[in-house]
């Protein structure tokens, strides 16, 4: 074939293959905008990591071996009118202070955790992450680290941030966090840990839910030890700080 007819053919082909990725990635953002808007209102059915939890955390056995019962996820929304005022605020004061203030991402905070890790064993990866950061990454995301997930984080940040009020980013949070395993949202971890809804739960009880929040399935607020005892203490001196509930008026309302 002569040359002068393969290199329009070559060109016809990039041109189309250019088209057509730009129609996939027109369909993707546009998918996600719609996968956004509905989470404004509808509450998630399940997450990415509730489903990894149920199908890959370890089994319980008994003692021949056998499977006792079939895990299932323990998980239920609520939204702020339906929890305790002392939850959002001890949430805020453990993950991040300045959630009313900010647009999603904490240069500070950042900078710090940047420093601290630098400065450090290498084995204690302190995070930066903002609440909003965090429910993208729980909400839309699959567990892991790499610099595509942490791209595409920063994207659904952007996304809520614009879409959602933050009452809509705390009532997403407090409901999909892992508060132990299989445990997800402040009503199922109260329900289970406390024998109570998250509407009755007093300020330690809150300070205690959010102060494991870091590990939960390491530190665990049924059974308290020394150092989960501590973060919940520091919890509660932060929620004073803040101000208690008048902090977190404006998105109660």
């Amino acid at each position: 074939m002569p040359a002068a007819k393969l290199i329009p053919d070559v060109s016809v082909l990039l041109k189309k293959t250019g088209r057509l990725l730009l129609q996939v990635a027109a369909a993707l953002f546009l998918a996600s905008i719609a996968w956004v808007l509905i989470y404004r209102w509808v509450s998630p059915p399940a997450t990415w990591l509730m489903l990894d939890r149920r199908a890959h955390a370890p089994v319980g056995l008994g003692y021949y071996g056998i499977q006792e019962e079939p895990r299932h996820i323990r998980y239920r929304f609520r939204s702020l009118d339906e929890v305790a005022p002392s939850v959002p605020l001890a949430l805020v004061a453990a993950e991040d202070q300045r959630f009313l203030i900010h647009h999603g991402f904490d240069l500070d905070a950042l900078t710090k955790a940047a420093k601290r890790n630098w400065n450090g064993d290498g084995k204690h990866i302190v995070g930066g992450s903002t609440i909003s950061q965090q429910v993208a990454k729980n909400v839309f995301l699959w567990q892991g680290r790499s610099y595509v997930r942490k791209a595409a984080e920063a994207y659904f940040t952007v996304l809520i941030e614009t879409l959602w009020s933050k009452r809509r980013i705390m009532e997403m949070y407090l409901s999909v966090a892992e508060m132990g395993d299989c445990t997800f949202g402040v009503e199922a971890a109260s329900q289970r840990y406390f024998g109570k809804p998250a509407s009755q739960v007093s300020p330690a009880e809150a300070a205690l839910l959010a102060g494991v929040l870091p590990n939960p399935l390491r530190f665990r607020a049924s059974n308290p030890g020394p150092v989960a005892r501590a973060k919940q203490l520091r919890v509660l001196r932060l929620m004073r700080n803040l101000g208690g509930t008048r902090y977190v008026a404006e998105m109660l309302k």
